[in-house]
């Protein structure tokens, strides 16, 4: 989709040079060339590829189905607004984004919607994830061009391109983010608290949430960030079992999960009456 906004400048993942957006294509000066496929995302990765294994598309088949039901909506509208809390008063016009491990896309459109609306400018993003299923999806959030990446690998973006870096659950590079996030803007990261999900983990094989998660969050974005606001989000979900299946497979544990063998489980054995969900949402501001 056309960028109305000013956009996020590129880089060539081959040879570092900047990269023009063409129509479905991105091309660099020495010839590198990547054209969209047909759902309207980029594939980035050359070569070996990423060791890393990418969420399949049953995975992102049931989170974009659990998320559009708006099992999460209060996490998504709490990021958008500590999105708009982090903004200068008089910034500037439009918004530029990095969603890092966007998955489909829902929190950056949750936070470009709402900054459109609240301010009346313009937002353009670029989305990054290994997974090519969602990719798909977030290349349909308007303003954004979506990319198959690596999060780990140097990121293909300018220095201090991005006013905003959004990390939902995802793994966080802070290297990567300190250089392409402008000097004085912000990083939203999300986490799970300690007990999230926690009535249900158990039967639905989930993994487990480390005890020291806010500390391993600011080790990993390092020196070049400082922790700012946090807010918690809480939840009570009411979970049938499609609903209950589907929160098993979208996350980590949908790559071994057998689906089939958990919803007879569940149809069995029955779901939680109420499922908490609870989140960290914390701004850490570029030095």
């Amino acid at each position: 989709m056309p960028l109305s906004a000013r956009p996020v400048a590129l880089l060539c993942p081959v040879c570092g040079e900047a990269l023009d957006r063409l129509p479905r294509t991105l091309l660099c000066a020495a010839g590198h060339r990547f054209d969209a496929a047909k759902q309207g995302y980029f594939n980035l990765l050359t070569g070996k590829g990423t060791p890393f294994r990418e969420d399949t598309a049953e995975m992102v088949a049931a989170r974009a189905e659990f998320l559009g039901a708006g099992h999460y909506a209060p996490l998504a509208e709490a990021v958008a607004e500590t999105v708009l809390d982090s903004l200068p008063e008089a910034g500037g016009a439009d918004l530029r984004v990095l969603d890092a491990g966007a998955g489909t896309g829902y929190y950056l459109g949750a936070v470009m919607e709402r900054f459109r609306t609240a301010t009346g400018g313009e937002a353009s993003a670029v989305a990054l994830d290994i997974s090519r299923y969602a990719m798909r999806r977030a290349a349909k959030v308007p303003g954004t061009t979506a990319m198959v990446w690596d999060l780990w690998r140097p990121l293909p973006l300018a220095d201090a391109s991005v006013d905003v870096v959004l990390n939902v659950f995802a793994p966080r590079n802070g290297a990567e983010f300190a250089r392409v996030l402008a000097p004085g803007r912000t990083a939203v990261v999300v986490t799970p608290l300690p007990g999230h999900l926690g009535e249900a983990a158990e039967a639905l094989g989930l993994l487990s949430i480390a005890p020291d998660k806010e500390a391993t969050v600011a080790a990993a974005l390092g020196d070049a960030f400082a922790a700012g606001p946090v807010r918690e989000v809480r939840a009570g979900l009411h979970l049938d079992v499609d609903d209950a299946v589907r929160l098993a497979v979208m996350g980590p544990a949908g790559h071994h999960l057998d689906a089939a063998a958990l919803r007879a489980r569940l149809h069995a054995d029955g779901v939680p009456p109420v499922v908490t969900a609870a989140f960290r949402v914390q701004a850490f501001t570029r030095r």
